[in-house]
């Protein structure tokens, strides 16, 4: 398992920051493959749980949404998102006329994919439009990471108090505490390599700035991996898909991106640009 993983790191990895360090279409269109696959699973998800979505409409519009972010920012994101609420109800409507019993919730769950999906992962997008953009999501995206991988070795090593026993049995506080461990030291790490490399960060930016993204980034992120866990329970998945083998899927790995570029964005946006 351990080295299915290391594999599939070692060859999406290159391939990833290559996208973010071109940006333009190159990142939108990596970024485009991997919501889709992600809304494409999360769909499936429920299904699995005898709910119906409509798994065209719940790709297509996660898929509008980052494009819109890729040509307008976020301009166009609130008329986009009434006509496919609009379309939605439709298409349950018709389903219910159909037969369908649970076309009402099956509506709510098309909607929730486009919002949860679409409208939070189309910050990816934002986030690397944003004046020095390239060094926000090379700070945002690697704490995660590193928490996520301090979470993962620390937990194994030591982890024997459970963080959430129902939601993901094998998390542990000794994990989650190795992931903020892990977050704080290398994400000053990160950036003085990126000064050597020459990225350099906003002029504003201090050390303290730096560790405000290690601690928020390795602290609520993690809430985005339980929550697509709480999915999983619901309909009794392990996994989102097998499409990345010894992860799972597309869904599994960016679950705790989405709360984690959100959140950095609007701490980038909300509160570090307005200090």
């Amino acid at each position: 398992m351990l080295k299915q993983r290391f594999l599939v790191v070692l060859v999406l990895l290159p391939i990833g920051i290559t996208a973010i360090v071109l940006g333009g279409w190159y990142f939108s269109l990596l970024m485009a493959v991997f919501i889709g696959l992600a809304a494409w699973e999360y769909a499936k998800l429920f299904k699995k749980g005898d709910f119906e979505p409509c798994i065209s409409l719940v790709i297509a519009g996660s898929l509008l949404l980052a494009l819109l972010q890729t040509l307008y920012e976020s301009e166009y994101h609130l008329p986009a998102l009434s006509f496919l609420i609009l379309i939605a109800m439709f298409r349950h409507m018709i389903s219910f006329e159909k037969g369908r019993d649970k076309a009402a919730t099956d509506f709510a769950v098309t909607i929730s994919g486009i919002f949860y999906i679409g409208l939070l992962g189309s910050h990816f997008l934002g986030m690397r439009s944003l004046d020095n953009g390239l060094w926000w999501v090379l700070v945002i995206l690697p704490a995660i990471w590193l928490a996520d991988m301090g979470g993962y070795f620390i937990g194994k090593a030591i982890g024997k108090h459970k963080l959430s026993p129902r939601l993901s049995p094998k998390k542990t506080w000794e994990g989650y505490a190795g992931g903020i461990a892990f977050a704080l030291v290398g994400t000053p790490l990160l950036v003085l390599l990126y000064e050597k490399l020459g990225v350099e960060a906003p002029g504003f930016v201090t050390f303290w700035h730096q560790i405000v993204i290690a601690i928020i980034m390795s602290v609520l992120p993690t809430l985005g991996d339980l929550g697509e866990s709480m999915i999983k329970r619901q309909v009794g998945e392990k996994d989102s898909s097998s499409i990345l083998p010894g992860h799972g899927g597309i869904f599994d790995r960016i679950d705790s991106w989405l709360w984690g570029i959100v959140i950095g964005y609007y701490l980038i946006t909300l509160v570090f640009y307005n200090l």
